[in-house]
């Protein structure tokens, strides 16, 4: 009886960040956002500081919506909305 109360416990302790939490898609939401290339406040949130577009796993995007908002960030970058790296030098 004892095995099984410690291996109750491990399975509660599990150090795995992505198991209990419950991730939902920012964009699918009523009233949320629309996906736009000229709102690059947003479109800034889901990159990195070296410019590279976050993961949906991180994010918790949908697998449609980050699509979109890989194309939007492309498109961006394109039109010279938003570097391609961001890069700062101080001076």
């Amino acid at each position: 009886m004892k095995k099984k109360k410690f291996s109750q416990k491990r399975e509660e302790r599990s150090n795995s960040p992505f198991e209990n939490k419950k991730k939902y898609c920012p964009f699918s939401q009523p009233g949320s956002p629309k996906i736009d290339y000229k709102d690059t406040r947003m479109l800034s949130r889901y990159l990195t500081e070296k410019g590279k577009i976050i993961p949906s796993r991180i994010t918790g995007v949908s697998r449609k919506k980050q699509k979109e908002l890989a194309k939007a960030i492309k498109r961006a970058r394109f039109l010279s909305l938003i570097s391609y790296t961001n890069k700062s030098f101080s001076s």
